[in-house]
């Protein structure tokens, strides 16, 4: 495998980490996972072509249009397309019917939808609809339920590398007012979280990055 590349780009104006992660590909590409595209698809084509990257997965954590805004764009500007992948339970968020789902979501959050109004590209389907355990190129899919019903992580456990969305943050956890959110179901994910090697890095969906160890105080606030 090539030297282990992870960057971000923070997007969006509610400030979304979109990550950009080396992996395995064809022979003599240099290939990547792009997770959570969540707005400005110009500036992420851009960051993948300073790194002579091309993606092979478009992976999502969850569907709220703070992490998926860029998709459209972000899908066409590849041939072959990036596979498209999100958890079961989120698939409402994607596909012809998405746009209602995305205003309620978001009128919720900020009492109206005018953000999704203005940024609004026709949402495509995923490719492959994930559940828990599943393998996509070198992650583990881990469901983590209570952010949204379909809220998942990708953990890399060759590299000690996690990708929480929005279910772990630093020294904070993801929100559960909005649809599909769960008090006691993002309980539960955080202790599994927490539960994990102490040494696991940790690259969420906003804010820094963290490791496992570093949160452990989080259960005390369970």
């Amino acid at each position: 495998m090539q030297e282990q590349l992870i960057r971000h780009i923070t997007v969006g104006n509610i400030a979304t980490n979109c990550w950009i992660y080396g992996i395995e590909g064809p022979a003599g590409a240099n290939a990547c996972a792009v997770i959570d595209p969540g707005a400005e698809a110009d500036r992420i084509i851009e960051s993948l072509k300073r790194l002579n990257m091309h993606p092979l997965y478009i992976l999502l954590t969850h569907g709220h249009f703070d992490h998926i805004a860029a998709l459209p764009a972000l899908a066409a500007a590849y041939t072959p397309r990036p596979l498209i992948a999100v958890h079961r339970l989120d698939a409402e968020y994607f596909g012809p019917a998405s746009l209602e789902v995305h205003r309620r979501s978001f009128a919720a959050a900020a009492g109206n939808s005018s953000y999704v109004d203005a940024l609004w590209e026709d949402m495509p389907s995923p490719d492959r609809l994930l559940e828990e355990g599943d393998k996509i190129g070198p992650f583990t899919v881990l469901h983590l339920p209570g952010h949204t019903r379909g809220s998942a992580a990708f953990y890399d456990k060759a590299e000690g590398v996690l990708f929480s969305g929005d279910t772990l943050f630093r020294g904070d956890y993801g929100r559960t007012d909005l649809p599909g959110g769960n008090d006691g179901q993002i309980r539960e994910s955080l202790k599994r979280l927490l539960a994990m090697e102490s040494a696991v890095k940790v690259y969420p969906g906003h804010g820094p990055v963290t490791a496992i160890g570093e949160e452990t105080g989080l259960l005390e606030a369970l």
